[in-house]
């Protein structure tokens, strides 16, 4: 018997905004509303109108009742607690309702970063450490580790592993739901993976005026373009390449081309962390260098329009380790490379705030802004801004080894540590 069959001798009245459903021998009720909810193209639609009998679906009642508690709420009912996710993954797809589960467990508005606790480590398959690791926003997650590269799917359930060209990936980033961009720091060329097929879909090269090869030293993308941080292969050079990414990935410009003679360090610094910064549409490039008289680098945050500098920040006496932006707090915030204390920049200002905390170890912090009424700074006319540090966690999730990675990605937050093959994965405690 098919799964919906249309009639079974019993017949309602068409013009009723109620609509019966038998659902393996199980009789539902609802409305016409309720399960337009669901889409013109889902089978919701094709139950809704059928208007001269109670439509017969050959499926599992229980798990039909937790997906029209989720046409209704928008979110499953503590029920769903006792199903494998795989099963409502599945019964969801059949009813063309995946998107509903989705945003009910995985949407980026659902993530607390103030009810995070670990909640279980995805283990990874080979002897290699994690190296890079890169999310969507349904929550689906990418992590290079060696030469391989493993996804999960938004449920975190079902992964594939991938084997590349590469023999480490030191960069990593999801462009689509089954493509990402990767490249390494001793492979010439950044390459775009089909994650789903396994093979590689193009290779964006850089050439300097000496013809020499490229290498990828960091990658980062607005929802408009990509941007990759190449350096020669004889490090003699360095720029930034910006593609369309609504156009095959067409080479649009460069910025921040550098070609290097004699000892001029700070152009021999290539960029080793790109990130676009929304609230300004600027891209902030960074990268650091390490010589005789200790760690140097720069911040440097661009006008890709115009392919100048609108601001830099040169680091010699407590260079970063990592730097970040903000976009919700506007403030750029970063990590010492000697004493481990985080300091952060006003954006709106671009003027430094003189605090710092203790980020040491294997400990998760979280920084949140706490407001003070309207006392203005004499030198910058605005509001004087504190931020307070938050140990994230349950006593047993601190500590550990020293972390490598953190991305976010849905509604969960992930994370790496150093010699650990796995994947730590965060969420909050009212996560399904």
């Amino acid at each position: 018997m098919p799964p919906f069959a249309g009639s079974n001798g019993i017949h309602h009245d068409s013009s009723s905004n109620i609509v019966t459903i038998d659902v393996g021998g199980q009789l539902f009720q609802t409305t016409k509303q309720t399960l337009s909810l669901a889409g013109s193209k889902s089978f919701f639609s094709k139950i809704a109108s059928s208007d001269h009998a109670i439509p017969f679906v050959d499926r599992d009642p229980e798990l039909f009742s937790i997906l029209l508690s989720l046409l209704r709420t928008g979110n499953l009912p503590s029920k769903a607690k006792a199903f494998d996710i795989q099963d409502l993954i599945f019964e969801s797809q059949f009813y063309g309702v995946e998107n509903l589960l989705l945003n009910s467990q995985s949407n980026p508005s659902q993530f607390d970063a103030f009810n995070l606790e670990k909640s279980f480590v995805l283990p990874l398959s080979g002897r290699d450490s994690p190296s890079a690791i890169s999310t969507t926003p349904c929550g689906s997650l990418h992590v290079a580790h060696g030469s391989k590269v493993t996804s999960f799917d938004w449920s975190l359930q079902r992964k594939s592993t991938i084997l590349t060209q590469f023999t480490a990936i030191d960069s990593l980033l999801a462009l689509y739901p089954a493509v990402a961009a990767a490249g390494a720091t001793d492979f010439s060329g950044l390459q775009i993976l089909d994650l789903d097929k396994g093979y590689v879909k193009d290779t964006l090269n850089w050439e300097n005026v000496t013809k020499s090869g490229s290498t990828v030293q960091a990658i980062g993308a607005s929802p408009e373009h990509l941007f990759t941080s190449f350096e020669s292969s004889r490090r003699n050079s360095n720029c930034i390449m910006i593609y369309d990414l609504n156009d095959n990935l067409r080479p649009v410009s460069k910025i921040g081309h550098y070609e290097i003679f004699g000892a001029d360090l700070d152009s021999a610094i290539p960029a080793t962390k790109l990130q676009w910064v929304s609230s300004h549409n600027l891209l902030m490039a960074s990268g650091s260098h390490s010589g005789p008289s200790g760690v140097s680098g720069n911040i440097k945050f661009w006008d890709i329009r115009s392919g100048n500098v609108v601001w830099e920040l040169k680091e010699k006496v407590d260079c970063f380790s990592d730097v970040t932006v903000s976009n919700v707090l506007g403030t750029m915030f970063k990590v010492g490379v000697n004493t481990g204390e985080v300091f952060c920049a006003d954006l709106r200002t671009w003027m430094p705030i003189t605090l710092g905390f203790a980020c040491k170890g294997g400990n998760l912090e979280l920084w949140s802004e706490i407001l003070l009424g309207t006392v203005e700074k004499q030198e910058t006319g605005l509001p004087e801004r504190v931020f307070r540090k938050n140990l994230m966690g349950r006593a047993k999730d601190m500590g550990g080894n020293r972390i490598t990675n953190i991305n976010f990605g849905g509604s969960k937050m992930f994370l790496t540590r150093k010699d650990q093959h796995c994947v730590e994965v965060w969420s909050s405690v009212r996560s399904f």
